[in-house]
């Protein structure tokens, strides 16, 4: 006997789905990325593209749910190769607030670039138009995700 409903089943399988494809894309991506960027690195850099501002290691932690001690190693890496700056928090001298570089932003657009020809070869599998249709779908399972972490 299941323990499952049949509705129950179909969301555990797309989940196990999604998380496959994370483990097959994540070791892809990681293959095409350049400057030695790991995923972790590279979705970091993508996150302060795309959201910009100030961040302090915490936040940044808690938005990619890794504990503090992983967002930090992340984070020195970063600065290490110039992608981000990190300095003291005026308003709490214990605390510290990161920022994107110019040249971060470059490695992110860098990254972005060799990635390309290595995705080329999906589009026999999807097309334009699978991509178009998936993207709302996986973007409102993202934010309910988000909103119930």
């Amino acid at each position: 006997m299941n323990a499952l409903s049949q509705s129950q089943q179909a969301l555990f399988l797309l989940l196990n789905e999604i998380g496959i494809i994370n483990q097959l894309s994540s070791a892809r991506l990681e293959r095409l990325l350049p400057h030695g960027l790991t995923v972790a690195q590279f979705g970091l850099l993508n996150h302060l593209v795309r959201l910009d501002g100030d961040w302090s290691p915490a936040r940044l932690a808690a938005a990619f749910q890794v504990t503090k001690g992983t967002m930090t190693s992340t984070l020195q890496r970063l600065e290490a190769k110039g992608f981000i700056s990190m300095r003291a928090n005026p308003a709490d001298g214990r605390a510290k607030i990161v920022t994107l570089t110019e040249a971060g932003r470059r490695a992110r657009e860098a990254a972005l670039a060799a990635t390309g020809p290595g995705l080329a070869d999906l589009q026999a599998v999807l097309s334009s138009a699978d991509v178009d249709a998936l993207i709302p779908d996986l973007q409102k399972l993202r934010i309910w995700l988000d909103m119930h972490r």
